[in-house]
């Protein structure tokens, strides 16, 4: 596979919490950052990655979205978004599915102009009680190389973060490096931190055969990791906020353009 404007991330996830009860986590992942247009001609050439078909590494259109055509969802976004000009080139951050299963909590697009120029970025989060929600978000143009965001929290996501929350992005575009840091604040302020940060690496076969030695089962380990470290903030006695006060609740928030019910898979 050369040639391509998709590749790999070697990397961090590094989570920490402030209050009411301190927790702190880190873990080595890998993501691949994937041009959604070439997506059907990287599995062509690869015998480790599918697009929609059984591999070892695959990506599904139904991991994302409503479970359409992830090109022509996205595109619809952005469309809904009034930002059409922002379509040309469209990366997507993600994790692969590994044997079948796959858990993304936050899957991160990259949308670009004609000029090259980034001109906003979609934020697709999953949780796991399988509902999936996305916030639009435009790019200013000549931005600086941390790219700042904010908006208002309107999706469930952890049972140990309130729902009257904003959400502060800083993000480093795709280049050499990547990284992505998710402040996310109440009323009394900064609540918890979290962050992907990762290094360039080549798309090929040879590299996706290193990452199973390497990182071996990651998206099992993910899941598994999402639990055991909610039972340590269980045994913190951290505050726990339930699902159901979410389920009776429709959004239609300005950022994001579809109302909950309408994500679920």
């Amino acid at each position: 596979m050369t040639d391509t404007k998709s590749s790999i991330y070697y990397g961090e996830v590094v989570h920490h919490r402030f209050r009411p009860k301190t927790h702190r986590l880190r873990y080595k992942v890998f993501s691949l950052l994937l041009d959604i247009d070439e997506l059907e001609d990287l599995a062509k050439r690869s015998k480790l990655l599918s697009y929609n078909q059984r591999a070892f590494y695959s990506i599904h259109d139904k991991d994302h979205g409503y479970g359409e055509n992830i090109s022509d969802w996205i595109r619809n976004e952005l469309k809904e978004a009034g930002l059409s000009n922002c379509s040309t080139t469209i990366q997507m951050l993600c994790y692969p599915r590994i044997l079948g299963y796959v858990f993304n909590p936050l899957t991160v697009f990259f949308c670009y102009r004609k000029n090259a120029e980034l001109g906003a970025i979609v934020y697709e989060v999953h949780n796991t009680f399988k509902e999936r929600h996305c916030y639009v978000l435009p790019v200013a143009e000549h931005s600086t190389k941390i790219i700042k965001q904010r908006c208002t929290k309107d999706f469930y996501v952890s049972p140990f973060v309130p729902d009257s929350c904003a959400y502060n992005f800083l993000v480093q575009a795709p280049q050499n490096k990547v990284s992505v840091v998710i402040k996310d604040e109440d009323k009394d302020g900064l609540l918890l931190v979290a962050s992907f940060a990762g290094v360039k690496g080549s798309l090929n076969d040879h590299a996706l055969l290193k990452t199973i030695i390497s990182y071996p089962l990651m998206t099992f380990k993910v899941i598994i990791g999402i639990h055991f470290e909610a039972l340590k903030l269980i045994i913190k006695r951290a505050p726990f906020f339930p699902h159901k006060r979410y389920v009776k609740q429709q959004f239609q928030p300005k950022n994001s353009l579809k109302p909950l019910r309408q994500f679920r898979r």
